[in-house]
């Protein structure tokens, strides 16, 4: 039995279905949803979401952001109705820099180059490991509540074996998906991020939890995350770092700012009351505010965005 969504059954309602395609990329065959711009000669926006989410959490962002840019977002490998990675993959798909160099090849593919890149909590990890790696050259990363600093004490020792020990489990998936399907226990669940999502964002969300495959491909992710390295490479980083965070996320303390400001001093800071982890599925209207603004004032005095090296070439 296929345990993966179904886009014929499960994506027939899914968010702007109309803006959905399938790209075969680096191995993979991905999702991916693209929303054009009125002006044709518009930058693009790279969305790309966290562990365990989809293109669904951009369905309202994706629509403002692209009053002034051409959008693309696209389901992470093993999410959602992206496939898992194959066996035999050239690189560990699933760690952030085999996530960053899948996304490379399907940006390749799709021949964009982005001048925004928008990542949400380990999605804002990848965007930065993109940039770090000369994959990518934008003019700005908006990292939303991102999860950028290790877990530190006996969390952080503990995790990464914990989750790969579970990975390895091929039943775990089954059985947290089936525990999930508990409107209780999807709704403890969301309220630990802080946030306060309508009602249609917490059918999505059970939707997916409820899918063993997207469980799995969540947990595959989980299993191959370090960010220590990323991390360390932290203060390398030449794009502009905008942190947009909620100060009520219960997810990623909104105190890790301080140590990335830290890390790295010209990140600058935007904070935003009463909102939690998934902020910009509460008020999207405010983050894509925040973002348009910070990326008019780094814009100002740049042109294109710098078109990186083929790291397929070297």
């Amino acid at each position: 039995m296929d345990d993966r969504l179904d886009w014929e059954i499960d994506g027939r309602d899914w968010p702007h279905h109309d803006a959905s395609r399938f790209v075969d990329a680096g191995g993979l065959r991905w999702h991916v949803q693209q929303f054009a711009a009125p002006d044709p000669h518009a930058p693009t926006a790279l969305l790309i979401h966290g562990t365990g989410a989809s293109t669904h959490s951009w369905r309202t962002l994706a629509p403002l952001l692209r009053a002034d840019f051409h959008v693309l977002a696209m389901d992470l490998p093993g999410h959602a109705f992206t496939a898992m990675p194959p066996a035999g993959s050239p690189w560990p798909m699933w760690s952030m820099p085999g996530m960053a160099r899948a996304i490379a090849a399907l940006l390749r593919r799709l021949e964009i180059n982005p001048a925004l890149v928008v990542g949400h909590s380990a999605g804002a990890a990848v965007a930065v490991r993109l940039c770090l790696d000369g994959l990518i050259a934008p003019h700005m990363v908006a990292s939303l509540n991102g999860a950028l600093v290790p877990l530190g004490g006996v969390a952080g020792r503990l995790f990464l074996p914990a989750a790969k020990l579970l990975a390895a489990v091929p039943i775990v998936p089954r059985v947290f998906s089936r525990r999930a399907s508990d409107p209780s226990v999807l709704k403890r669940l969301l309220d630990a991020t802080g946030s306060s999502l309508d009602a249609k964002g917490m059918t999505l969300y059970g939707q997916l939890v409820r899918n063993p495959g997207h469980a799995a491909g969540a947990l595959g992710m989980m299993a191959n995350w370090n960010l220590i390295p990323l991390w360390q490479e932290l203060p390398q980083l030449k794009v502009p770092l905008v942190l947009v965070v909620g100060a009520n996320d219960h997810t990623v303390s909104p105190d890790q700012a301080t140590l990335v400001r830290a890390a790295l001093p010209g990140a600058m800071l935007a904070t935003l009351p009463a909102l939690g982890h998934l902020a910009h599925e509460e008020r999207a209207d405010l983050v894509a505010e925040v973002i348009g603004r910070y990326y008019a004032e780094v814009t100002q005095e740049t042109h294109a965005p710098t078109v990186p090296n083929d790291p397929a070439a070297a």
